[in-house]
């Protein structure tokens, strides 16, 4: 006698109740006919900085311009410089590190006119463009990811410099207050670099022109020596740099002073770049 047993057929739920509850929430938003708020200008720049975050993880020999290069500076500059100068290499590192902080800072700037240089023959530009954000967020957003780097590069040069003798009579309060200064004029003097990342073809390119702009101004300051002691048709080129006001700055809050008329033209300087090559910069971005 056989004997069979009866299954209850299962209950197969359809597949649109089986979705899970994020999709049915988008489905929900989506027929809703309401629209999601627009992104605020600062969440889409700190996500755009974010992302140039992420590069240096996943590349993180991108850092060797912030951490070797440097190192290799300072002690070069400090030995080379510091017995003939200055007598002696302890006394040359007071009036050195200072300058040759400025000017590192300012040198590595150019790499985020590479980096949109790069991302322009990837076509990722091109996806940008079709997002419904605040269209200076992406470049913005470089410049933010950038800002890390320069806070890094500060750090590495001013821990190497208190180990070669530096001793900053400001204090902590003077030394924050020096790099934030640096910081923000670098963020400003960076939007320089964005133009030429749009306007030039190559990296290479990029790469020769900010160097043909970089060296002269960064060698011909104070950065080094007194402009005190160059031929007067040189000083008055020097004085009026703004890599000069800008040691000059650092210099002094570094030293417990509060030289406010080299902070005033360093500002002044910075504001003037913003306002003409961050314009520059936008027109370029909205016509490529």
């Amino acid at each position: 006698m056989t004997t069979a047993t009866a299954r209850e057929p299962q209950s197969r739920e359809p597949q649109s109740a089986q979705t899970s509850p994020a999709a049915g929430n988008l489905a929900g938003l989506l027929v809703s006919g309401e629209r999601p708020p627009r992104p605020s200008a600062w969440s889409t720049s700190a996500a755009f900085g974010w992302r140039a975050v992420l590069k240096i993880k996943h590349v993180p020999e991108q850092l060797f311009d912030v951490t070797v290069f440097p190192i290799m500076m300072v002690l070069m500059f400090t030995y080379l410089f510091g017995g003939a100068l200055a007598g002696s290499t302890t006394q040359y590192v007071q009036f050195l590190l200072p300058g040759i902080l400025v000017m590192n800072i300012v040198m590595i700037t150019m790499y985020t006119g590479v980096a949109v240089n790069t991302d322009i023959d990837k076509g990722v530009f091109d996806r940008f463009r079709t997002l419904p954000i605040w269209r200076p967020s992406a470049m913005v957003g470089y410049l933010l990811g950038d800002m890390l780097r320069y806070a890094i590069a500060s750090a590495v040069m001013l821990t190497l410099g208190l180990v070669l003798g530096f001793r900053p009579e400001g204090g902590a309060a003077g030394v924050l207050a020096g790099v934030a200064l640096l910081i923000a004029f670098a963020f400003a003097f960076s939007w320089i670099w964005t133009m030429f990342g749009l306007m030039l073809r190559t990296e290479k390119s990029v790469m020769g022109v900010s160097m043909m702009v970089i060296f002269p101004l960064t060698f011909l300051s104070n950065v080094f020596v007194d402009p005190a002691t160059m031929p007067g048709w040189l000083q008055a080129f020097v004085n009026n740099s703004p890599v000069t006001h800008l040691a000059s700055a650092v210099r002094g809050l570094m030293a417990g002073e509060w030289p406010a008329a080299e902070i005033a033209w360093s500002l002044g300087w910075g504001a003037a770049l913003v306002t003409v090559f961050g314009t520059i910069t936008m027109r370029l971005y909205n016509r490529k």
